[in-house]
């Protein structure tokens, strides 16, 4: 286990770990749609945590549409979450594959990131409470611990179409969600395929805007700076949350949007 799993796993709040790990066993099909999952006296044991914590837990995850919460019977998957509501996000991989084009991708970067680090603007999209994740958080002992949570992974790719450098992607993703996303190494894993596999997607939204490129986007597509661009944000959702936020930068004269009406 890395440094950076072994941190998120000793600072992440009680009640999101129970949190993560029913989502792993629903997204893993342990626990199908309409099932029971286990009662909250099993998962207090489980975590040895209070049963307060867990039913947090569970009340969260009921005002996301991931359970249902049925009196005197128990808790459940929810139908309606999983059931063929996937967004399909197409990414630049298949696009060129399937014009028969040489694709190939270059990692510029990857971090984790903490609360702290972040401007108010990404908080508030990922609904990120500082105050939760803050290094004032105590451990099982009592004691305050130090290190501040993970809440985001960043990484920036390059992609590459016949050895021309065509889109700059800048990737922001829930830690919490998708804790093994930082390991993968995206020069062979696609970012988008990895996140649908792991957790899959129920609804998105996008905007593409034409922007004069800063120094960092125009060295990393080998153009001048200020040059034209085309930028295409988006948001994509998982369990009622965010659970990726992407800005993809591409040449203005290397690349069009198109599609049928």
């Amino acid at each position: 286990m890395t440094k950076v799993k072994r941190d998120m796993t000793k600072t992440v709040p009680a009640y999101q770990r129970i949190k993560n790990a029913i989502l792993d066993n629903i997204h893993s099909g342990k626990w199908q749609a309409g099932e029971a999952i286990s009662t909250e006296m099993a998962l207090a044991e489980e975590f040895e945590v209070s049963r307060m914590t867990v039913n947090r837990a569970l009340k969260e995850l009921s005002e996301e549409r991931v359970l249902e919460r049925r009196q005197g019977s128990g808790t459940f998957v929810a139908q309606q979450q999983f059931n063929h509501t996937f967004v399909e996000v197409r990414n630049i991989a298949q696009d060129l594959k399937s014009a028969n084009r040489d694709y190939q991708a270059q990692v510029v970067s990857k971090r984790a990131i903490t609360a702290s680090m972040l401007d108010n603007e990404m908080r508030r999209k990922f609904g990120i409470d500082e105050a939760v994740v803050s290094s004032n958080a105590k451990d099982a002992d009592g004691t305050t611990n130090s290190t501040e949570a993970t809440v985001l992974y960043e990484v920036k790719i390059i992609h590459f179409a016949d050895g021309q450098p065509i889109q700059f992607e800048e990737r922001w993703v829930d830690a919490t969600k998708v804790p093994e996303f930082i390991e993968q190494d995206f020069s062979v894993v696609n970012t988008s395929d990895y996140l649908i596999a792991k957790s899959p997607l129920e609804r998105g939204n996008y905007t593409i805007r034409a922007l004069a490129a800063p120094d960092e986007i125009a060295h990393a597509l080998q153009i001048a700076p200020q040059s034209p661009t085309l930028v295409l944000r988006r948001q994509t959702y998982s369990a009622g949350k965010v659970l990726t936020f992407v800005k993809m930068w591409h040449a203005g004269d290397r690349y069009q949007f198109s599609g049928k009406l």
